[in-house]
């Protein structure tokens, strides 16, 4: 398999790596081969032919490595045999200098995993959902290596939720910039922000809230692949889940008050924008009436002839166009 796909390869014996970096075939081959250990491959977006060439050696399913190849999967958990295929949704905050001025805030990827009794292969989509340092944290802990592949799956699901947790906080200092810029005079925010929001909102819940389910299944499963100490630490993680999918909730509570707020704010910006053009208009009524009148071509009219006839009319016209003025300015239309 082509190194570019292959992120890291090693053998795990009593939760300590041994030396080196071997194929993904000659791993598995050499763990089964001493009886002792379990290997740990990752790979960063694969190909449906470097997924194809693990197959035999690891016994994966065709589906789960179509699954694998494809994303765009919803959080599961699937059995194929002798290995569960688990598929993660992880996210990222993306960084921005304010919510009013981005395109995205919360940017979402995947994480399959197949799990064996000697085995745990990881597949990732998109390049914020990097394991490397859990597995550096882990590999620091060698007793928790020790347990086994689930022992790492577990590690990578409580990773993933914790990533949700950070999201979240950073979604909830935006929503807060938002909020105080919602009710702060002249705000310069409006209905698009709002629905930006809400839009990713939706996208975050949706990459969330699958997830618990197969969560559940794996603290329930009764399969030897996740050992009953392990199962229990998955409901740890669910609970986890449980207090961001809540929060969640909450953010789009507050969002739909602040749209409704920004919404009546602009109705109001309208109604005042509509007092003061109607004000205008009223005021540009009255020289255009006198126009009118006294541009009809009549012979005889009042003081046509008058030698002051012309200022009186434009004495007339500025003092009704002050006084309705003044009248419009009192009560707040101007």
């Amino acid at each position: 398999m082509p190194l570019s796909a292959v992120v890291d390869c090693a053998i795990y014996v009593e939760g300590k790596r041994l030396p080196g970096r071997l194929d993904p075939a000659d791993a598995i081959a050499q763990v089964r081969e001493t009886g002792e250990g379990f290997v740990w491959i990752g790979l960063f977006e694969p190909n449906i032919r470097q997924l194809g060439t693990m197959a035999d050696a690891y016994g994966l399913h065709e589906l789960a490595i179509e699954d694998a190849v494809t994303a765009q999967q919803r959080p599961k958990v699937e059995r194929y045999g002798e290995t569960l295929f688990t598929v993660l949704k992880t996210v990222s905050h993306v960084a921005h200098d304010s919510p009013t001025t981005t395109n995205e805030i919360v940017e979402t990827g995947e994480i399959m995993v197949f799990l064996g009794h000697d085995f745990i292969l990881t597949v990732r989509h998109r390049d914020h959902s990097g394991l490397a340092d859990l597995r550096e944290e882990m590999e620091a802990a060698p007793e928790r290596l020790a347990a086994g592949p689930a022992a790492v799956l577990h590690a990578i699901a409580d990773h993933i939720v914790d990533d949700y947790l950070a999201a979240t906080e950073a979604f909830e200092r935006d929503i807060d910039e938002v909020e105080a810029l919602v009710f702060a005079p002249r705000s310069p925010i409006g209905a698009e922000q709002m629905y930006l929001m809400k839009r990713e909102i939706v996208e975050l819940r949706r990459a969330v809230a699958p997830l618990s389910q197969p969560l559940r299944v794996l603290a329930r499963t009764d399969a030897a692949l996740v050992p009953p100490e392990i199962r229990s630490y998955f409901r740890d993680v669910d609970d986890h889940l449980t207090t961001v999918i809540e929060r969640i909730a909450g953010f789009d509570e507050i969002l739909t008050t602040l749209l409704n707020a920004t919404l009546a704010k602009i109705t109001l910006q309208q109604n005042n924008d509509m007092r003061k053009i109607t004000s205008w208009a009223a005021i540009l009524a009255v020289p255009t009436m006198m126009a009118g009148v006294y541009g009809m071509n009549f012979d005889f009219m009042p003081e046509l002839r008058w030698k002051f006839g012309y200022p009186m009319v434009i004495i007339v016209v500025l003092t009704a166009c002050l006084i309705l003025y003044r009248t419009f300015k009192r009560n707040g239309w101007l």
